[in-house]
């Protein structure tokens, strides 16, 4: 076991290396500048399209265009925004949350044309449920349907993986240390727990998340400014530190052993895309069974989820702790993120991670459970749904069991060979997203 770890930590570490994530950002600068900055000049009109609740009459769909939304975030809202924002800070420091800004940005653009793609070219099942994602628009519209066969069997295994045992794990950890929950108890309620969501399929996916997301945002956005307020003479200093240090090497302190600018930069984007999954071809899976008649329109809706994850919810994180004054105590993942909240808050701020650390993973694990069968479906058909739906349930129970380390690995793998499929279907067909959006909007369909 001890060789096959230290091969999958060497295949994982060559495939999230510094390679992957220029092909990641690089996609997006590309996107940006073909589509001239879309994710800044449509970016109101996408949050319009959020909030108004806007619904399109008569048009195909399996959800609503806001669950889609909501679905797609509970996969990306989850322990990157507490601990994956912790571990961005304690690796390259402060000016590493001005590289992930930098990554949201361009990242939008990506989820913008992922999402057009993704409703541009997607089925009916036979069943008369919807499907589509990167699986369909790289065999149809690249015309290789074994690279599309290879993103399907990869997300297949890697929702196991980032989408059911780590998360599962995370939550047995939390608990067990703050409220001395076993282990066990906690993989057999959450594996219970989303069996009632998962088996029910995606209408009632859609229909827990449209509720759960947006109230468990909003109880963490307003504890985090609680915090913040409480150290609101601290915020100018943490906002100095982000700029200063994007651009400027930050030295040790305490426990923080320093950063360099490159180690800013290669772990705030890193982090970044792990928090928002822009260009991983997850989100758009979702945002293919939306009810809508327009992909530009879905793409608008989509690309506010990147603004929603990282620029809202990582920053407030990443304020949070900067203010705390624990930032460089040698705390990392979420142990530093508790820690801050509990210094901001005394007696609720840890508790209260935790607490938000159990339903962002829960929240996790249902999207993820929606992108794996989509994945599955597409490779052996409607009849591997069921079976599938029921070994996750159960890989959710077993994973609170496990030791997670080799499985980080093994599903960072998954997730980086699901990547690169996307991210070359997403610059060949580049050339496409931009004539479905010029076309929108010469016709003018968002000026009612």
């Amino acid at each position: 076991m001890t060789d096959l770890q230290e091969f999958i930590g060497y295949i994982n570490g060559f495939v999230w290396g510094p390679v992957m994530l220029v092909f990641l950002v690089g996609t997006g600068v590309l996107l940006s500048v073909r589509l001239g900055g879309i994710q800044l000049r449509r970016l109101p009109e996408g949050l319009r399209l959020v909030f108004s609740g806007r619904k399109a009459s008569g048009a195909e769909g399996d959800i609503s265009s806001f669950q889609a939304l909501t679905t797609a975030l509970a996969a990306t809202i989850g322990t990157g925004n507490i601990a994956g924002v912790a571990t961005a800070l304690y690796l390259g420091g402060p000016g590493a949350i001005f590289w992930m800004w930098v990554c949201a940005v361009f990242g939008m653009a990506t989820k913008y044309a992922e999402a057009v793609l993704a409703v541009h070219f997607r089925h009916h099942l036979p069943d008369g449920t919807m499907q589509g994602g990167p699986m369909r628009y790289i065999s149809e519209g690249l015309g290789l349907p074994w690279l599309g066969m290879l993103f399907a069997v990869m997300g297949s295994i890697a929702a196991f993986g980032i989408g059911s045992m780590v998360q599962s794990n995370s939550v047995a950890v939390a608990l067990e240390a703050t409220f001395a929950v076993p282990p066990v108890f906690t993989g057999v309620a959450l594996g219970l727990l989303c069996a009632l969501v998962i088996l029910g399929g995606i209408r009632r996916i859609g229909r827990v998340t449209e509720k759960l997301v947006p109230v468990m945002a909003l109880v963490y956005v307003v504890a985090a400014v609680v915090a913040l307020g409480l150290n609101i003479e601290a915020v100018p200093a943490a906002l100095e530190m982000i700029f200063a240090h994007a651009f400027t090497p930050a030295a040790g302190s305490g426990g923080f052993a320093g950063a360099t600018v490159a180690m800013a930069i290669r772990f705030g984007v890193a982090r970044g895309v792990f928090s928002n999954e822009a260009g991983l071809g997850s989100a758009p899976i979702a945002h293919a069974a939306a009810r809508t008649d327009s992909p530009v329109r879905q793409g608008l809706v989509a690309m506010t989820g990147v603004f929603f994850d990282t620029i809202i919810v990582c920053t407030l994180t990443a304020l949070v702790i900067l203010t705390s004054g624990v930032w460089d105590g040698g705390e990392r993942s979420s142990a530093l993120t508790a820690a801050a909240f509990e210094a901001a808050i005394p007696g609720f701020g840890a508790v209260f991670v935790t607490l938000g650390l159990v339903v962002f993973a829960y929240s996790t694990m249902l999207g993820w459970a929606y992108y794996g069968e989509q994945c599955i479906e597409y490779v052996f058909g409607l009849k591997a749904r069921t079976p599938y739906r029921c070994m996750f349930c159960l890989v959710i129970a077993w994973g609170a069991l496990q030791k997670i380390g080799f499985v980080w690995d093994i599903s960072d793998t998954m997730n980086g060979a699901m990547a690169i499929p996307n991210l070359i279907g997403l610059v060949g067909l580049s050339g496409l997203v931009v004539r479905l959006t010029r076309k929108h909007f010469s016709d003018g369909e968002l000026r009612t």
